[in-house]
């Protein structure tokens, strides 16, 4: 009977996807080989992720236990209305979040759970409560997980499933006590000193039995959600440059047991803090990264060059910040923008000085490009700083070409290699109202003034 139940179980479940997700027969994502700026799945076209993301979006992050639980639902339904596909389903290590290591927060306290293994003793950790089993898995946690997932793939989202935070244990004061693989908080003998100025080792190949146990759960989690086609994997946010060694270590971990799977997802690293480097990012087996700074990625993004797909995210850019003009230019030079939104401070409370549109002017304009992304020829488009005076377009050549004017309004550009005639759309960022301009003939540099008599503003020209 038992037996009877599971399948009829998993037959509901497979029922259950194939009719929430339109695009169940496209297959998970792959680095496209046409245009390796994009992912793509068995559609053959490139799938532009954008969309924003916030911390309790896998775990509740709450003052008191129960209290002010995080609306998925309702997280999702946002996503929607502004056009996103994309978004991270955070981690976190610890059992709690000290945000006075946020320096201008004053939430004070926040209790995370659940956690990813079950507290059944003997013996109680340090918070007081029954030590961890690291060996075995909570329930809750993983149903969670395979839940949210699911509703996300309904929608057509896409999820990057982060499995550890590196920050926290860094930053939130206290926060080496509050980890499960602290060696008083479990009974798995981890054999790591309760030495404070240790604690990053958890994160590195130093511990034989640690990095064991990490790959258990890592495994566990694969296997919860293989089925699914709407997922990347994240190894940490934000940890500390020593553990480039174990992260390289886990993608190809989670490469390696995937190959043996029914599916193989997109595997990403994102940047190291505090003090990690760019290029230990592009150097990685990673398929994607996130960088930071340096190099532009704020105000003036480095054209991607198709050597890792990039998705460049605002919380390693500036934390609490992002703008218009970034989205697009990032969308511009060919990679896939993301915002870490503070969501109404549903967590965090920052003393922002900043007026508030400003998350909104934010999420509106990645919404847009991603209307645009769909729009052009984005799998056979390339970034081009040469074609445009603004230095800003995706350009399809002999096709079309997408232009940004960020801070001007004229703008030339070179159609000289590219005779025949041109039909002509403006639209303004800012305002989103869109107006058909004049044909105009190719062959030559052209110079164009945009309508609305404003920077901000995109011209895209289609070859008739």
């Amino acid at each position: 009977m038992k037996n009877l139940y599971k399948s009829y179980a998993f037959f509901l479940t497979l029922l259950f996807l194939i009719s929430c997700n339109d695009n169940a027969e496209l297959g998970p994502l792959k680095v496209s080989s046409v245009n390796p700026r994009y992912f793509t799945n068995n559609s053959g076209k490139a799938i532009y992720l954008t969309g924003m993301h916030s911390w309790n979006s896998m775990v509740e992050m709450t003052r008191l236990i129960g209290e002010d639980k995080f609306d998925y639902e309702k997280y999702l339904d946002l996503l929607e209305a502004y056009n996103h596909n994309f978004f991270r389903l955070w981690a976190w290590d610890l059992l709690t979040w000290n945000t006075k290591g946020n320096r201008d927060s004053n939430s004070g306290i926040l209790h995370i759970y659940p956690q990813p293994y079950l507290r059944k003793g003997p013996g109680n950790a340090i918070d007081g409560k029954p030590k961890f089993d690291l060996s075995q898995y909570n329930p809750e946690y993983f149903e969670r997980l395979e839940r949210k997932i699911q509703a996300a793939a309904k929608r057509n989202i896409f999820v990057s499933i982060m499995l550890f935070e590196g920050w926290g244990i860094q930053f939130s004061p206290g926060g080496y006590k509050s980890h499960p693989y602290h060696m008083a908080n479990n009974i798995n003998n981890t054999g790591l000193s309760e030495a404070d100025s240790l604690r990053l080792e958890i994160y590195t190949l130093k511990h034989e039995k640690i990095t064991r146990l990490q790959e258990a759960y890592v495994k566990e989690v694969i296997e919860t959600v293989n089925k699914f086609d709407n997922i990347l994997f994240e190894i940490s946010n934000e940890n500390n440059p020593v553990s480039t060694e174990w992260q390289y270590h886990m993608i190809n971990f989670i490469k390696e047991t995937e190959a043996k799977m029914e599916k193989s997802h997109p595997v990403g690293m994102t940047f190291q803090y505090k003090g990690g480097s760019n290029q230990t990012l592009f150097d990685s087996p990673a398929d994607w990264i996130s960088p930071n700074g340096k190099g532009g990625y704020r105000e003036n993004p480095p054209v991607a060059d198709g050597k890792k797909v990039i998705i460049t995210d605002t919380d390693h850019l500036g934390g609490i910040w992002g703008t218009r003009p970034w989205a697009w230019k990032s969308f511009l030079r060919g990679m896939n923008p993301i915002f870490m939104d503070i969501y109404y401070r549903k967590v965090l409370e920052k003393n922002i000085k900043l007026n508030t549109e400003w998350p909104e002017e934010v999420r509106v304009a990645l919404g847009q490009t991603r209307k645009f992304a769909e729009k052009i020829d984005l799998i056979n488009s390339q970034p081009d700083q040469n074609i445009a005076s603004t230095e800003y377009c995706l350009a399809v050549p002999g096709k079309e070409y997408l232009v940004y004017l960020p801070d001007t309004n004229i703008v030339t550009i070179n159609l000289r290699d590219d005779p025949g005639k041109f039909t002509c759309q403006w639209f303004n960022t800012i305002s989103g109202i869109s107006v058909e301009g004049e044909t105009l003939n190719g062959g030559k540099t052209i110079e164009l003034q945009t309508p609305f008599f404003t920077s901000e503003t995109i011209v895209h020209l289609i070859k008739k």
